[in-house]
Formats: structure tokens, sequence, C-alpha cells
């Protein structure tokens, strides 16, 4: 089976450079972060800028918006990070996490995401760490615990599950790390890649962990947790056909589908029950960032997704039916 999907829309304005992350609101909006240092937010009916914040003298790398679409957080390329009240357009929370000034061995953050229960957030570090800060306007950026992975390798990605109990880390050795919150423990380990992890995506039942790689594949994982404890049986499917880097994945809300951007300039939509993919996109450009829409897809449809990377747009694609 295959499955086509089209280009619906394309934004306005693009970016001057290279977008490196996107998120798609509960409130049908996009995000989009990049290195022009600029973060914008975007109508997903007419691809225009609803609202933006000024630039960054340096890049924007990492992006992650609250489950319920008010709040964004993101972070740039010099550890300052920001939280952003979208619905009134005003920053809420701003912390520099490199000053070592205040806080005694600070670690600049790379990879940020907010849990979703919004009062924490975490950030990967080059040390090997997650740090948890707190999300409260109030005492934004103070530093609550420090999660040790045992390895010092650059940590790369850093995605809460759904239920923001638990939190995943990856590093550029290939590693993924899961943390459980509440005891602050590692509780798996993953070695499945040989390159470095660029992208992780929790399924919406948290059931399910998908790691993207340098080594040019996406490795699907068993991360349930049960009552006793044990962790999930680990890798349990592969998905090979990008030629290059895979930069970003993301999976659908309804679990069916994965979606992976690639420096091959494809992106590619994979059914996660066959293990294989089911269409595939060709771009202008990298595709550092792809994010499903949060809205479960209509009956006979297989959703939508948007995109950014290389060119600086923005571009939604909904599915437009199946082949054989």
């Amino acid at each position: 089976m295959s499955l086509a999907f089209v280009n619906a829309l394309e934004c306005k304005e693009p970016h001057s450079d290279e977008i490196w992350a996107v998120a798609w609101t509960a409130n049908n909006t996009a995000v989009s972060a990049s290195a022009d240092g600029t973060v914008k937010q975007w109508d997903s009916t007419s691809g225009q800028v609803s609202i933006s914040r000024p630039p960054h003298n340096l890049a924007i790398v990492s992006l992650s918006v609250s489950p319920d679409g008010k709040f964004a957080l993101y972070n740039g390329l010099d550890g300052t990070t920001w939280l952003w009240n979208l619905q009134a357009d005003t920053v809420v929370g701003r912390h520099e996490s490199y000053d070592r000034s205040t806080v005694q061995g600070a670690e600049p953050s790379w990879s940020v995401s907010l849990n979703p229960n919004g009062t924490t957030y975490a950030g990967t570090s080059s040390s090997g760490n997650v740090n948890i800060y707190s999300a409260n306007p109030d005492s934004f950026g103070t530093r609550q615990a420090v999660l040790t992975s045992g390895r010092s390798r650059h940590g790369m990605d850093c995605v809460h599950s759904p239920d923001g109990t638990r939190v995943a880390l990856s590093n550029e050795a290939g590693q993924v790390f899961i943390f459980d919150l509440e005891s602050q423990a590692l509780t798996s380990t993953y070695s499945s890649h040989a390159m470095c992890v660029r992208s992780l995506a929790w399924s919406s039942d948290g059931q399910l962990l998908l790691t993207a790689s340098d080594d040019k594949r996406l490795i699907l994982h068993d991360v349930r947790s049960t009552p006793s404890g044990k962790p999930g049986s680990g890798a349990v499917a592969t998905l090979t056909g990008h030629s290059s880097w895979v930069l970003s994945t993301s999976i659908s809300p309804d679990g069916r589908l994965a979606a992976s951007g690639s420096a091959d300039k494809t992106i590619k939509v994979w059914d996660l029950s066959a293990r294989a993919a089911v269409s595939t996109l060709q771009e202008s450009g990298e595709v550092w960032s792809v994010a499903w829409s949060p809205k479960p897809p209509a009956p006979g449809t297989a959703g939508a997704f948007i995109t950014g990377g290389q060119d600086g747009h923005v571009r939604w694609w909904r599915s437009a039916g199946t082949g054989a």
C-alpha cells in the first residue's frame, strides 16, 4: 500500500535561514524556530505570520509547545531559553543557562522540552545530563534536578513522554536514555544506533519511542513501563530507506504513521505496523523538522503534518488518499 500526500500550503514570509524546529499546536497554528534567530507563529489556513519574536543574535535550535497550544518554549545556540505566551504574545520567562555566576556548574542547554504539566522543563547539555528547570514565570530557569546518564556525550534531543512522567534523552554517540521524573532514576538505556541520534518521538500512549539517526535509520523502541518497574523490550523495528542522516521524526496522534525528514532532501511517511515506507516526498533541501497535526485524522484519511528545513519555508502536507 502507498499513501499520497500533497503540499497543501506554504508559508508566505519564509525565514531568511534554515528552520531547525517546527510544531503544530492544538490551536491549529504552526510555530517555527530558525537559524535566523527568529521564532514565528503561522496561521495554518492562510500561511501568514500571526505573531513573531524579535530576532536573537544567534540561531534558535530547539522548540517545544505546550499540549494546549498556549505556550512555546525555545532555546538559542548560546543556551538562552525563553517561554513565550502565544495568546498574549509576551515572553513570560527568560533564562541564561550558561551563566555560571549565579549557579555553580551551570550547563548551557541545547535541546529543551516543556513538561506537558507545564510546571517544569528539561534541557540537555554537553555533559550528558538532563537538567530540570522551573517553568513557573516567577522562578523560571531555577534548576530543580540533574538527571545523569553516565555518558559524557553531548545531548542532542530531549522529549517528555505525553503524560509528563518520563523524559527521553539522545546523544551524539547514538545512545538513548529514559528517566523517571518522580524518582529521578535512569530506567532504560538503548544503544540501537551506531551514530548520533538527532530526534526522538513518543507515541501518544507513551508505549513507543521512535529514534532518528545519522546512521540513516529510524528505530522503533518498546518503552512501556510496567507496574513492577520492568522496562519494555527495547528495539522492535528498524525503518530503512533514507540515503543520508535522518534529522527529524514525529508520530501521528493515532499512532499508525510516522514522518521523517532527512539530509537526503526527502520526507518519508512510514506505516508503523507494516514497518514500511508508504510515501516519499521530495524537498528542495535538507528537512530539519517534521511535526504531525495533534488533531486525530478524519475517518478514511491519513492526517496532516508540517515540515521546515534548509530553504526556510514552513510547508503543510495533507493526505490525498491511498494507492495500491
